[in-house]
């Protein structure tokens, strides 16, 4: 009598452990998938977008001097490095896509004489002496500093056809053109602050 109860708690003991062991497991397994749903991006920071290879562009001073084309190597840079450097909003417009608020921008208000720079690679974008005020909320240039610094492709994600403007070396969204601009062009070249960053002459 006594034998078969010792051997019956052992043989439960042996079967708590197992219980206990697999079931941690288990929740240690249902955690780690848990913290990659709720952690946006962790998918996405080893994602790359863009295509290698090289560009012709043309360097500019931040007096809007032409300095000269230059053929360069294109920049293509995982997801998580874009948002290390760019911080959150600037990664959301200049690598997702996304668009600022209306009137919210640093660059809306900026007069000065300058040149507009990609925030992602530096590329020289806009001369401020192209800039106008459209009264739209952002940023407004009549024409880019050179055409072979921008790729203007079809955009349809509105369900609307747009023309979206984006940076020819890293491929960086800017913005869109629309053809209700001013003279001598009548573009509006509608950009993102928080894709450029403007360089004082």
């Amino acid at each position: 009598m006594f034998d078969s109860d010792v051997s019956r708690d052992d043989g439960s003991r042996k079967m708590t452990r197992r219980v206990f062991v697999a079931g941690g497991a288990a929740v240690a397994a249902s955690y780690a998938v848990l913290v990659m749903r709720r952690a946006p991006g962790v998918e996405a920071s080893v994602a790359v977008h863009g295509t290698r290879g090289e560009v012709t562009i043309v360097n500019f001073g931040n007096d809007g001097k032409n300095l000269g084309k230059q053929t360069v190597a294109k920049i293509v840079k995982p997801d998580g490095e874009w948002l290390r450097q760019l911080g959150k909003n600037s990664f959301e417009i200049a690598r997702e896509a996304d668009t600022e608020m209306p009137y919210s921008g640093v660059s809306l208000n900026e007069h000065g004489k300058g040149v507009f720079r990609c925030i992602c690679c530096d590329t020289a974008l806009f001369d401020s002496q192209t800039k106008f005020e459209s009264g739209t909320g952002w940023p407004s240039f009549w024409a880019p500093i050179a055409k072979e610094n921008i790729a203007e492709v079809a955009d349809r994600s509105l369900g609307i056809e747009r023309t979206e403007v984006k940076c020819m070396r890293c491929e960086g969204h800017l913005g869109h053109v629309f053809d209700d601009g001013p003279a001598p062009t009548g573009l509006r070249y509608c950009m993102n602050s928080a894709s450029m960053k403007f360089m004082k002459a």
